[in-house]
């Protein structure tokens, strides 16, 4: 009788308990900004541990900040990456101000073929460096800089402040962002630390193509004039700053952070509506 008492006792406990998690879980689910960046989280953690596997037989090198992994015959140029990443990081950092919560994974590719394959691309693609997932993947530093002093080169003209700066984006606004304005960002903060910029598109190419509303730029960016959409991308940070303040570019972000949209952080990070700064980044360009 006592044993069967207790029995029943327990059953009530542990049926209490299920209910409180059962509905502590189906408010964590409907509470838009948890499950988002559970959602956001979860999905890094999952691209990074499925290039972890995908470069198994890759060597790696543990820096204060970054895990990088690369083929053994590139151990030169993995210090090399390790002296670039480390030498950008805390200025990045700065901009932002955050930091990834662990070392953020590099994955270095011998050349420009097995870079193209780790995404699917096609393998004439062309790209010093990549962010994606959580990862950053680097070419081989030999595949691009075939004269001058190499060091000097990478970390002058490399791909580190850059990409950085697109898992920071990422980071900060929990993947919710336009395309145009993590690259905008992504250039600024490199222009800033490293003094590199892209080269301006030429006459002929705006004259030609014309320049791009943002729609454009976040649908169909990877088969636009790339020199004329990466040129505008950083005017339209360029001009935030220079009629907000630099301060506003990062307020975006993290208004981004919370689930609003871009016609909505822009708003409330500067007073004016995303439309009519458009129109007056086009008009001046």
């Amino acid at each position: 009788m006592f044993g069967e008492g207790k029995t029943k006792s327990f059953q009530v406990f542990y049926g209490l308990i299920v209910t409180i998690l059962t509905l502590s879980c189906f408010a964590w689910i409907h509470h838009s900004d948890v499950a988002r960046q559970a959602r956001f989280s979860l999905s890094r953690l999952l691209m990074r541990t499925n290039t972890s596997l995908a470069t198994f037989d890759y060597a790696r090198m543990d820096t204060e900040h970054f895990s990088i992994k690369y083929n053994e015959a590139n151990l030169s140029n993995a210090s090399l990456v390790a002296e670039a990443a480390e030498g950008i990081y805390g200025s990045v950092i700065e901009f932002f101000g955050v930091e990834p919560p662990i070392r953020t994974l590099l994955v270095l590719y011998p050349d420009s073929e097995t870079l193209a394959k780790s995404f699917g691309w096609d393998k004439d693609e062309r790209a010093m460096g990549v962010y994606y997932g959580g990862t950053i993947r680097l070419l081989n530093p030999d595949e691009w800089i075939t004269e001058g002093d190499k060091r000097i080169r990478f970390i002058k003209e490399g791909p580190m402040a850059h990409e950085f700066a697109h898992l920071l984006v990422d980071f900060v606004t929990s993947g919710n962002y336009p395309r145009w304005y993590t690259e905008g960002v992504a250039q600024y903060v490199e222009k800033q630390i490293t003094g590199f910029e892209f080269s301006p598109p030429l006459q002929y190419n705006l004259q030609s193509v014309g320049v791009y509303d943002f729609a454009t730029l976040e649908k169909n960016f990877d088969q636009l004039d790339q020199r004329v959409a990466y040129w505008e991308c950083l005017q339209a940070v360029e001009l935030i700053v220079d009629k907000y303040g630099e301060d506003r570019i990062f307020l975006i972000l993290r208004l981004l952070g919370q689930g609003n949209d871009m016609a909505q952080s822009f708003f409330e990070a500067t007073g004016q509506p995303l439309a009519a700064f458009e129109t007056e980044l086009l008009s001046q360009i």
